[in-house]
């Protein structure tokens, strides 16, 4: 029991980790245009602060509901709960990666303006 706590928040936390560094990673690729360079570098920050602060606390109510709810809980109980913070994190990075193409077509747009 005592290692399930930080095995699920070191995977939770590598996670996140890693998809906030795929959506800086897609903003420095959508960055290299000299219309919409600034405009990708300013989004990519800004959407990868509200991911980590929303998948962060994703991640925490997901594990107090479970730890809490379940005091004696197995490893199985621990994957499902790990489970659904990765589901949850990657749904939110499709939803940044999406805004973040959407900052850069209107920042396209008003450039050709």
């Amino acid at each position: 029991m005592s290692l399930i706590f930080p095995i699920y928040f070191v995977l939770a936390a590598c996670a996140l980790g890693g998809l906030s560094f795929m959506i800086f990673k897609i903003g420095d690729a959508l960055s290299d245009c000299p219309a919409t360079g600034r405009a990708a570098r300013a989004g990519a920050l800004t959407i990868v602060t509200g991911f980590v602060a929303i998948g962060g606390g994703a991640v925490l109510i997901i594990a107090a509901g479970v730890f809490v709810s379940l005091a004696d809980i197995a490893a199985e109980g621990a994957m499902a709960a790990l489970g659904l913070s990765i589901l949850c994190l990657g749904l939110g990075f499709t939803h940044a990666v999406a805004t973040l193409r959407d900052v850069v077509a209107q920042s396209a747009k008003q450039a050709q303006a």
